[in-house]
């Protein structure tokens, strides 16, 4: 019954939103009555109220006393996004082991502030009922999964990772998937399937650190793509370089780029496909924040739309639920013999267990509430740390407003300084990710990103408002 009624509330929020976006609720108009929403839509008052006070929190309504419930005024404080990249145009070796190293080491420090690390903590995810299901395998067949499985992974976990996929309009067979230790293993599996040492990589700018990293330990080059803070790499400035510079593959997040929280529009998408396929270039997409959207509906990936045929996918569960399970999966298509043989001189397979507890609670039908919970603390969060830098970074600084995942990506004057405070803030015991390490040729020193993985606390808004002190000191000198 929980589950039902938050997930009827959160559809009225979307749908209140939905008619602000259109303009069919202007800023200042007052909304229908609790009361009266609660009879059009055949809902409680409570869960009705439950709705506007969600809005409320996420600064989209007002309470007046007496009055009702009213749209926001536009925010004239507002911060504005980020400035769309513009790297130049051409490939550089990747160089960022050493302070990739130095950053996790400080990530995984519980007693420092975590705004460090992309990783929703065990608090969040609650994963106990998953935590069962593994228990409960390895008390009644823990012998029976205590061997080596088929290197494409266990076919019970294949099945309901298949069935998931078709709601997202993408048709898989189990034996089009491959289970890999996490989605790392399959970037890696497929940067390896695509390309050779001294190839380059087009990648967007800024782009996960991680990706990066994997990039230099394979030899290979990175070409930073322009892109927007919102739509995502721009289509026509990727052709103009596909045109000047050889490119063995494309690697992109399919939505909700890490750090900018950026979702490229479907059409864009299609846009993107068909030119690479001209040009004869792969794709290699990242998935991993899929699920963590905020919107109605998933939005698609770039496999959905044209069916696998030039493109490698790439996922895990370490975002929404079992970060150490170490679970992800790919499907490669044109590409699966080639990833198959790296698969296993790689790793072989991966551990049984984990893989048929996942399996067993994926059966269950739990993931979907669990996915909702998660994605409305994760955008609560997000709404409470954009207001606390508001209210306490410069006033300049530009941030970034994801709809999906749980980082947000600052972006202060150009002589700001990251690194700098990264150090300070150690000294203050906060972490954070400086943002040079986003970038092959360690671009965006003035820029950060913060991650709001964890439960919201007051040590956390506490730790935001002193990063905002520090920044303002620096600034200042």
């Amino acid at each position: 019954m929980e589950t039902s009624i938050s997930f009827r509330y959160e559809q009225l929020a979307e749908l209140i939103v939905g008619m602000i976006d259109n303009g069919v609720l202007a800023p200042g108009m007052r909304v229908p009555s609790v009361r009266t929403v609660s009879e059009q839509h055949r809902i409680s008052v409570s869960t009705a109220l439950q709705a506007y006070h969600l809005l409320e929190d996420r600064g989209i309504l007002v309470a007046r006393p007496q009055s009702g419930f009213f749209v926001a005024a536009a925010g004239r404080g507002a911060l504005a996004l980020p400035s769309p990249s513009r790297p130049r145009a051409r490939a550089s070796t990747v160089s960022i082991c050493g302070a990739v190293a130095v950053l996790l080491e400080h990530a995984s420090n519980s007693a420092l502030v975590p705004l460090g690390c992309a990783v929703p903590e065990a608090a969040v995810l609650q994963s106990t009922r998953l935590d069962f299901a593994l228990a409960r395998a390895a008390r009644q067949h823990g012998s029976r999964y205590n061997v080596y499985c088929a290197p494409q992974g266990e076919l019970s976990l294949r099945r309901e990772i298949a069935k998931r996929a078709v709601r997202i309009g993408h048709a898989l067979s189990p034996d089009d998937l491959l289970i890999t230790n996490g989605c790392t293993e399959a970037l890696m599996l497929a940067l390896t399937a695509v390309a050779k040492p001294g190839d380059t990589i087009a990648v967007e700018s800024p782009t996960y650190f991680g990706l990066l990293h994997t990039l230099e330990v394979l030899g290979l080059k990175a070409l930073e793509l322009p892109t927007d803070p919102k739509r995502g790499v721009n289509v026509d400035a990727l052709a103009r370089l596909l045109d000047m510079e050889p490119v063995a593959a494309c690697l992109l997040s399919s939505n909700f780029n890490n750090p900018l929280g950026s979702a490229m529009a479907e059409a864009d998408k299609r846009a993107l496909l068909g030119l690479l396929a001209r040009h004869a270039v792969p794709l290699i997409e990242d998935d991993v924040y899929g699920d963590v959207h905020f919107g109605r509906a998933r939005p698609k990936p770039f496999i959905a739309l044209d069916g696998g045929a030039n493109t490698i996918y790439c996922s895990s569960f370490s975002k929404t639920l079992a970060p150490g399970y170490r679970i992800g999966w790919m499907v490669a298509g044109a590409y699966t013999q080639r990833v198959m043989e790296r698969k296993l001189a790689f790793s072989l397979c991966g551990p049984v267990l984990p893989q048929v507890a996942l399996a067993d609670f994926l059966a269950s039908g739990v993931y979907d509430a669990h996915l909702r919970r998660i994605r409305r603390i994760f955008q609560e969060n997000l709404v409470r740390m954009t207001r606390t830098i508001e209210e306490s970074f410069p006033a300049d600084t530009k941030v970034s407003q994801p709809a999906g995942g749980f980082v947000l990506w600052l972006e202060l004057p150009k002589r700001f300084d990251s690194r700098l405070l990264f150090d300070e803030a150690l000294e203050q015991g906060i972490c954070f990710a400086p943002g040079d390490v986003f970038s092959a040729s360690r671009r965006f020193r003035n820029c950060l990103r913060l991650s709001v993985g964890s439960g919201w606390s007051d040590r956390v808004e506490n730790g935001i408002r002193r990063l905002g002190q520090l920044a303002r000191e620096q600034l200042a000198r």
